[in-house]
């Protein structure tokens, strides 16, 4: 979109009150409509990387350091690039944060593919189950049995809300564009080569690393969000308390916490041993409830609906309580500027030399 030369500046009042209806619109392209079926722009960036990886790869910290830094910084500039060439109106800015909004969130379609393996264990096809869970989880499947299933699915649900819907709904209220695509770009690198294997155990450390650090707020919120929207006070106070308690223990700094919120609002039991491949992975138990079950998913599903839409409308706000905050500054400095007997104050020019 070319700008208006003629287009008045837009102010940062204008541009945070744009935001704040980009990211509503966004939110709701994604509840509406999912992922785009094709040419999604964040399978394009997968290619890049992967073609980026087969030319920098070394087994080294700070090749993947030089590596995550290029793309997330890359992403995040071309972020910055799309909001100004947008133009100065506060409609266009709108559109812009909207479709970055709605390509970054990933709600909807995770959201399918949790009732899809759920539709499989409600007709007693596990092996159907077993096979559609590889959409959502790394571990091996081929050994679980319906709980073991469902609490994959809760699991990814809960660490999924935070990371592909709230915590990009945070960094697009507090840095726009640029903050929308630069989180994408981080969570996206930490899903190919933030694996601790042989390959990327050093490779891949900055890009978890940073995706861990840019995730911090968004998993807190969710875990606030999932306890505040868990039914009843004393669903609440029971997320709460198994946050407190288990989260600690679990190896993310982030899903944790947010794993163990749902836990608790649930009234489930998460965590345990997963299988990756050779790796054998026994995690800390997060809840004092019941083992996880098919009738779960649909209930966590509902639980991750009401934890999105909170983010959706907390982000907002907080974009527009910057723009109001905006406003009333101007308005006191206006205030409060001097002005001359004879009339407007007028600007005093150095001479220049």
């Amino acid at each position: 979109m070319t700008p208006d030369p003629t287009a008045a500046p837009q102010s940062a009042t204008e541009r945070l009150a744009a935001r704040a209806a980009g990211l509503l619109l966004g939110f709701a392209a994604d509840r509406l409509l999912g992922d785009p079926r094709r040419r999604h722009p964040v399978a394009g960036f997968g290619a890049a990387a992967s073609a980026l990886e087969r030319r920098m790869w070394a087994d080294s910290r700070a090749r993947g350091a030089a590596y995550a830094a290029v793309l997330v910084g890359g992403a995040a500039l071309a972020g910055r690039a799309a909001a100004r060439g947008s133009g100065r109106g506060p409609l266009a800015h709108a559109a812009v944060t909207a479709a970055a909004t709605w390509v970054v969130l990933g709600g909807r379609s995770l959201e399918r593919e949790a009732l899809a393996v759920h539709a499989h264990l409600v007709r007693g096809d596990l092996p159907a189950a077993r096979q559609r869970l590889t959409h959502l989880v790394g571990r091996d499947t081929t050994g679980l049995d319906e709980g073991g299933i469902a609490r994959a699915v809760v699991e990814s649900v809960a660490e999924n809300t935070s990371d592909a819907v709230v915590a990009p709904l945070v960094w697009g209220a507090f840095a726009g564009v640029p903050g929308l695509l630069g989180h994408r770009a981080a969570n996206t690198l930490d899903a190919m080569v933030g694996h601790r294997n042989p390959r990327y155990e050093r490779f891949g450390w900055a890009s978890a690393r940073l995706d861990d650090a840019l995730n911090l707020p968004g998993s807190r919120l969710s875990g606030l969000l999932a306890a505040a929207a868990a039914g009843a006070p004393a669903r609440t106070r029971r997320a709460l308390a198994t946050w407190r308690a288990d989260a600690a223990a679990h190896p993310s700094p982030n899903a944790g916490v947010v794993e163990a919120a749902f836990a608790g609002a649930l009234g489930v039991r998460l965590g345990g041993t997963n299988r990756y491949g050779t790796r054998t992975e026994h995690r800390a138990v997060l809840g004092t409830g019941r083992e996880a079950r098919a009738a779960d998913i649909p209930r966590a599903v509902a639980l991750a609906r009401r934890v999105d839409a909170g983010a959706a409308l907390l982000a907002a706000g907080a974009a527009l309580a910057g723009a109001r905050a905006g406003a009333r500054a101007r308005v006191t400095a206006r205030a409060r500027a001097p002005r001359s007997p004879g009339g407007p104050r007028r600007t005093r020019r150095r001479r220049a030399g």
